[in-house]
């Protein structure tokens, strides 16, 4: 029989006790791993009030543009007024060259007091001659000639009427003079232009009102209605600079673009609204008061897809939850039922209420019931403005302080590891006196 010797004896069973040892510990590691908190950050859901929104961009213009055409043509000899101006209804806004018109008025006048006393001559030949063929004195051949010619210039005289309100016409439209009261868009004619019929001497708008036409989807336009509170927005500005409401909606939609028209009415305008500027119309088609309101960054959105087998297509489902914080330690999953949405807030219809604390931060690494650890930071406090001249003595002190604190972190640094040697020491101690 062979005799293992007591060393190699010792040797073997601390060994298997330091295995043991290790394998005993190893799940105790993991569980403390599992049970490890992931830090998060929360906030109160509140009610609120939200509305379901339409967004769209237009140009504010004003309700009618009212284009001025010359009635008469010939040259501009002067311009009374320009890009910018005020006008009222029947202002000058430009002269015609009226010579040749005021001689045509001055020939239709002539020709209507020659045209007047034939009629008066030839009324009173008719009167006497019907007369005459009633005793029968005279034939009917000579009674025919004296009404055909009593009817000539009775219709020569009707035809000199015409002619000379004509001319006065053409006179007076030599002044180019603005329909309606409103304000000069465009002057597409200056002094020595030929002035013709077919061209748009100004553009006025009338200042009865502004109005804005914006063009929407399917989904959008038939949400829409008329009456509804619209507010404006200038691109740069985050307060609203007017507001109107929805006036008309074109009953169909454009077979190009497959978008519809509505126009909307200001009501209010701000100082910073002109005509053709480009606003951002917020049309509130839905308003829910006191709804639970979160902000989408909230959710977590999960994604199914769905395979259709007897149309052969794909589906995608797509459900949404937040999780709640329950004594600043547990996060449990919650389903949730969404509302309407606006921006970046969202009406929670179902799975959630008032007062309850949903993660915002974290939330994605997170599964149903996970510990959690709330963080809580200090407030953002800005730093005191320091002047020029002091900059660099400021400076000198923030590396005196680094250097000091960066000695602090290294004198305890030091003392943790003495105090860990001394604690493996001790370890080891008992571990030999055990052995033995």
């Amino acid at each position: 029989m062979k005799h293992i010797p007591l060393s190699i004896l010792l040797g073997s069973l601390i060994l298997l006790q330091a295995c043991g040892g290790s394998s005993e510990s190893r799940p105790f590691q993991r569980g403390e791993r599992g049970q490890q908190a992931t830090s998060v950050e929360t906030i109160t859901v509140e009610r609120e009030d939200i509305s379901r929104q339409i967004r769209s961009f237009g140009n504010i213009k004003a309700q009618d543009i009212v284009q001025v055409t010359p009635q008469v043509t010939n040259r501009i000899t002067q311009i009374y007024a320009d890009l910018g101006d005020t006008v009222n209804q029947g202002d000058r806004l430009a002269k015609i060259y009226d010579v040749p018109f005021e001689d045509q008025y001055q020939q239709a006048l002539a020709s209507l007091e020659q045209s007047r006393a034939a009629f008066q001559r030839d009324s009173l030949q008719f009167e006497r001659q019907k007369k005459l063929y009633e005793r029968d004195l005279i034939s009917s051949t000579e009674f025919d000639n004296v009404r055909a010619t009593y009817q000539n210039s009775k219709a020569q005289l009707q035809s000199s009427t015409a002619n000379l309100t004509q001319s006065r016409e053409n006179l007076e439209n030599t002044v180019i003079r603005s329909p309606v009261y409103g304000v000069v868009l465009n002057r597409s004619v200056a002094e020595g232009d030929l002035a013709s019929t077919g061209q748009v001497a100004y553009e006025i708008a009338n200042l009865t009102g502004y109005e804005t036409r914006v063009y929407l989807p399917l989904e959008e336009w038939q949400a829409a209605d008329v009456g509804q509170p619209v507010t404006f927005r200038l691109s740069n500005q985050r307060e609203s600079s007017a507001r109107g409401r929805v006036s008309r909606i074109s009953p169909r939609l454009d077979p190009t673009t497959g978008l519809g028209e509505v126009v909307i009415s200001l009501t209010e305008k701000g100082s910073s609204i002109f005509q053709g500027v480009l606003v951002e119309a917020v049309i509130n088609v839905e308003t829910r008061e006191q709804a639970v309101v979160i902000p989408r960054s909230a959710l977590v959105e999960n994604v199914q897809t769905l395979i259709e087998p007897e149309s052969n297509t794909i589906q995608l489902s797509r459900t949404y939850s937040v999780f709640v914080v329950q004594d600043d330690s547990v996060a449990l999953k919650r389903d949730l039922q969404l509302g309407i949405e606006q921006g970046d807030r969202v009406e929670i219809s179902s799975g959630l209420q008032a007062g309850d604390q949903i993660v915002v931060t974290g939330q994605n690494s997170l599964e149903d019931s996970s510990k959690v650890r709330v963080a809580t930071g200090s407030p953002f406090r800005e730093s005191p403005e320091v002047p020029i001249e002091n900059a660099e003595n400021l400076s000198r002190e923030g590396s005196r302080q680094q250097l000091q604190n960066a000695d602090d972190s290294t004198r305890q640094a030091r003392r943790e590891q003495r105090q860990q040697r001394r604690q493996n020491a001790s370890t080891d101690t008992s571990s030999t006196n055990t052995n033995d």
